[in-house]
Formats: structure tokens, C-alpha cells, sequence
């Protein structure tokens, strides 16, 4: 579903408020680098700054959607624009020379130019130099706006050249609420957004068989290890260990865990904040009765540690098992 102006400047209102004014006072730049995580609404804003700049009739720096040039823009048929993105891995040189040949054309559509590099990190170093030429030697009727998620792999003469403009994460409840809004459960929604800002990765996590059962399996263990050690060590060798084989998913694995004890510290604590399982609430009343504000710190730290000891790739079945003691000792 195709987003409002409302919704996309309450996503994103200092990049709106930036675009906007620079439109206003006609100071654009002839280079954008639009950088932030992914779901921060970068692609929403590219295709409405876009439509603004090339909007024949625009009406308080919002596109106006009726005119000929939006409705070419909307048919996905708008002569003036190029969207280039990785072809397989990477931004091949080819396809930045051809976008260079595309813009020193004269065609019959007179007016501004705009091309568009989705995953701008993914040039290898030829077609980054490449574009880079072109860069140096701007065009007066071409604006370029390159997309990234990671500024870093942006090589730093090509930042150089082009107007920063950073998006903020989307916060925790903004992005709980869009994907309440999807359909996604409330749980389900609470659990993923701890887990990441994107909203295209929470999504996917919330649909994937292999999370969801990763996400039973860290609760089971929260609940066998507060009462019985030798049930919770039966437990990581029958279960933990054979599901969260590799790295990543032993880190996601302990990454949850820790989200579990975190959830009953909260409510030790009487704080009102979102849970990341708040299907767990009552259970977690239970919990943190049992237990007292140093008992829960202990175990906390515990988790760390053994955040710790996997990236020091401590063999993980010693890990699992020192932790399950760990926390049965608080």
C-alpha cells in the first residue's frame, strides 16, 4: 500500500522538512546520498522527492499526481528518470556507462534529468569510478540520488560529492504500529522489533517457520532453566544446540534469551514497558517472583558472557552448559 504524504513526513520529518525547503528555495543539490537503515523509508521518499522535482504543477512542495509528468511517473513510463540496481551481486560498470550515455542525451523531453542508484554500495570499484567522472563534472539539468544502507562501503570521493542526507531508524513503537497495521500480531510484532529497526526484515522474520520455532525453544529453556538444570542441560543437547547450529543463530538465539530475562527484570521492576514476548506476562510475574533484583542482574550478566565466549568461539555445547548452571545459581 502506497504510503500518504502525511505518513511519510511522520516517518521521516527532518528529511521532509530538508527536501521540501531546499525545493522551495530552489537550492537543490546536483547529488543526494540518502543513507539509513533499511525500512527507514528511503525508497517512499526517493519516489516522492523525485515526482516533486519533475511535478509540472506542484502544490506546496507536494506533487500535485494529475499532471502529465506525474501520471508518466506513476505508470512507471517517465522519460526523464533511471533506476539502476545490482545486476546479480554487484553494479556493473556497463550499467553505469549506459546511464552516463542516457543523461548526455538530448531527447525531445526537455527539462531536469534524475537517475536514481538503488544499493549504491554494491558498485565494485570500476563502475564506482566510473560514476564518479561523472560526478566531478555535473550536468546543470541532472540530479543524481544515490541509496545506501551502508555509508560506509560508499567510497569517500563519491560521498564527497554528493548532499548527505541521513534517515533515522523508525523507533520501536512507530515500527510496532506499522506492522500491527499489516496484519502482524501484537507479540509476534513486539518480538521482531527487538530483533531489528527494518520493518521489510521484521516481516520476514515473523513468517519464517525456522524463527518461529526459535522463539518456542528460547522460551521453553527460560522456563525449564528457572526450575530443574538437569531437565535445562537435557534441553540444549536435544534441542538447543541441534537448532541453533550456526553462529548467527546461536547470537539470535542468545540475543532472545536475553530479551526473556530482560522482560522479567521489567516487570520485577514494575516498569511499563513493551515486552519483547508480552504473550509471557503472566509467566513472567511468576518468574520475577521467585527471584530477587541481584539474582536477575547475575543472569543477565551471564548472558553476556556467553555472548561473549561465542565470538571468542568457545566451543559451544561447554558455553550452552556453563550457562544453564549460570543461571539455575543466579
Amino acid at each position: 500500500m502506497q504510503k500518504t504524504i502525511e505518513e511519510i513526513q511522520e516517518t521521516q520529518p527532518v528529511v521532509m522538512k530538508r527536501l521540501q525547503g531546499a525545493y522551495e528555495k530552489d537550492r537543490l543539490a546536483h547529488a543526494y546520498l540518502f543513507e539509513g537503515p533499511a525500512g527507514a523509508g528511503k525508497k517512499e521518499i526517493t519516489h516522492f522527492f523525485v515526482k516533486l522535482l519533475l511535478c509540472e504543477t506542484p502544490r506546496k512542495n507536494v506533487p500535485c499526481e494529475t499532471c502529465r509528468s506525474c501520471q508518466l511517473y506513476n505508470s512507471g513510463n517517465h522519460p526523464s528518470i533511471v533506476f539502476i540496481e545490482p545486476d546479480g551481486q554487484n553494479i556493473k560498470i556497463d550499467q553505469i556507462r549506459d546511464l552516463i550515455l542516457t543523461m548526455n542525451k538530448t531527447g525531445l523531453n526537455a527539462g531536469r534529468k534524475i537517475y536514481v542508484i538503488q544499493e549504491a554500495d554494491r558498485m565494485n570499484n570500476s563502475s564506482a569510478n566510473a560514476l564518479l567522472k561523472f560526478l566531478e563534472e555535473p550536468e546543470m539539468n541532472v540530479t543524481a540520488i544515490l541509496l545506501t544502507d551502508r555509508l560506509n562501503a560508499i567510497m569517500t570521493t563519491i560521498r564527497s560529492r554528493c548532499q548527505l542526507v541521513s534517515f533515522q531508524p523508525l523507533s520501536r513503537p512507530k515500527l510496532m504500529e506499522k506492522l500491527v497495521s499489516e496484519g502482524m500480531t501484537a507479540s509476534m510484532a513486539a518480538t521482531v522489533s527487538m530483533l531489528t529497526q527494518s520493518a521489510e526484515e521484521a516481516v520476514e522474520l515473523s513468517s519464517d517457520e525456522h524463527f518461529a520455532q526459535a522463539r518456542k525453544i528460547v522460551l521453553k529453556l527460560v522456563e525449564v532453566a528457572g526450575t530443574n538444570v538437569h531437565e535445562a542441560l537435557l534441553m540444549i543437547q536435544g534441542e538447543w544446540l541441534p537448532f541453533f547450529k550456526e553462529k548467527e543463530d546461536a547470537e539470535r538465539g542468545l540475543d532472545m534469551l536475553l530479551f526473556a530475562y530482560r522482560d522479567i527484570a521489567t516487570v520485577k521492576a514494575g516498569l511499563e514497558t513493551v515486552r519483547t514476548y508480552p504473550d509471557m506476562e503472566e509467566i513472567w510475574k511468576q518468574m520475577a517472583l521467585q527471584r530477587s533484583f541481584s539474582v536477575l542482574s547475575k543472569q543477565l550478566q551471564a548472558i553476556l558472557q556467553a555472548k561473549q565466549q561465542l565470538q571468542r568461539n568457545m566451543n559451544r555445547t561447554l558455553l550452552m552448559e556453563q550457562l544453564m548452571l549460570n543461571l539455575q545459581e543466579g
